[in-house]
């Protein structure tokens, strides 16, 4: 078997524990009877714990022997830590234990993307874009699957969830090693990276429109039910946001070499603002589910042309360390801010208002955004915009 293949299953593996924990944990939440405050505090744990875990784990694999070794960690310690949710309902006991799932957890994509995309540079016959539609696959099929198994047992998660790591694992076993350089050459620090100002300002593009997704990502499924929805149409509403990524995964490879990268980002933010924009006015969940197709022109765009650029641009010492910096900012902060203050402004505001405080925020976002590349595109500069200044 050919060992692209690996990757392509353990992706499928992967992206169905993000489906069943991403997608149903709020549900659970709601279940054992957290308020949407409260719901919006445990939803920003994760991300709060990301601002310290993400930066360890980066430098761990980049300084590793084999970074595999740390993925493996990951995957084991995040399965483990899982099955510890059930077991009270306290407020304060599932802040504990979401930070600890959160420590291990919230490393796994970034790592798994450096090793992918590092591997990927051996194998030019497949492309990023390809390996990650596993993800996407994975993603959908399991969204169905446990949606209707929450319709009556949404505590299920857990179990499924640690089983489906361990299954990643058995397939990671299978990876070629990939080591982290820094064991061979100079040390290097993540904060180095800051100093490529076009990295920066595309992360800082995604950051805010993260933002706005870490707000769907958390209130979402809430909102769904609100509209009278229910878990197992939630899952139909996921399966098709994961199919939407289909096409862009499918020519991403080509797309990302023809277009420059500013204006895939500049897209992707006019179908955000256009999407919230669409669930304000939206009060019946079949026609929200409508708006799900618009997933696959803004959160996989951001995703994977971020993790391209950053495979591409950055120092080979410093692969893990700018895939997990991207995943900090645009994974972890962007997704406190989305949740934790979403979640207050929720119970102000009113979810339906706060989509359309979101469109207006990715529009806000898209217009300064213009205007940077209207400016640094000016044949006065002389500079390129795509340059690593």
């Amino acid at each position: 078997m050919s060992t692209m293949v690996y990757f392509l299953l353990y992706y499928v593996v992967a992206y169905m524990g993000n489906a069943v924990y991403g997608t149903f944990v709020p549900v659970y939440f709601s279940s054992v009877g957290c308020s949407p405050a409260q719901i919006g505090i445990l939803l920003s744990m994760g991300p709060i714990v990301a601002i310290l875990a993400q930066p360890m784990w980066g430098t761990a694999g980049d300084r590793a022997a084999k970074k595999n070794t740390v993925l493996a960690v990951l995957l084991i310690g995040s399965a483990a830590a899982s099955l510890l949710m059930p077991l009270s309902s306290q407020f304060y006991y599932l802040v504990a234990v979401v930070c600890f799932v959160a420590f291990f957890q919230t490393s796994i994509t970034s790592l798994s993307d450096a090793i992918t995309l590092e591997e990927l540079d051996k194998h030019k016959k497949w492309s990023f874009g390809s390996i990650r539609m596993g993800g996407t696959i994975g993603y959908a099929l399991m969204s169905v699957i446990f949606g209707f198994i929450a319709k009556d047992h949404v505590g299920f998660m857990f179990p499924i969830y640690a089983a489906v790591m361990l299954l990643a694992f058995m397939l990671l076993l299978r990876f070629p090693k990939i080591a982290g350089y820094q064991t061979l050459s100079r040390k290097m620090n993540m904060w180095a990276l800051f100093r490529n100002r076009t990295l920066v300002l595309y992360m800082s593009v995604s950051f805010v429109l993260q933002i706005t997704l870490g707000y769907y990502y958390s209130f979402f499924p809430l909102y769904f039910k609100e509209m009278g929805g229910d878990n197992a149409l939630l899952g139909w509403s996921m399966l098709i946001s994961s199919l939407s990524e289909i096409p862009f995964l499918l020519f991403s490879h080509k797309l990302l070499k023809k277009i420059p990268i500013q204006y895939i980002l500049l897209g992707a933010g006019a179908v955000t603002c256009l999407r919230w924009v669409a669930l304000y006015y939206i009060h019946n969940p079949y026609a929200a589910i409508s708006t799900q197709i618009l997933h696959g022109l803004m959160f996989i765009v951001l995703t994977v042309s971020l993790a391209t650029y950053v495979n591409r641009e950055v120092p080979r010492e410093l692969k893990a360390s700018g895939q997990t910096l991207n995943g900090l900012i645009n994974q972890g902060i962007a997704r406190i801010i989305g949740s934790f203050f979403g979640g207050f402004a929720s119970e102000w505001l009113g979810m339906r208002n706060m989509f359309l405080l979101n469109a207006l925020i990715a529009l806000g976002c898209i217009i300064v955004f213009a205007v940077i590349i209207f400016k640094r595109e000016r044949p006065a500069s002389g500079i390129p915009f795509g340059g690593a200044s």
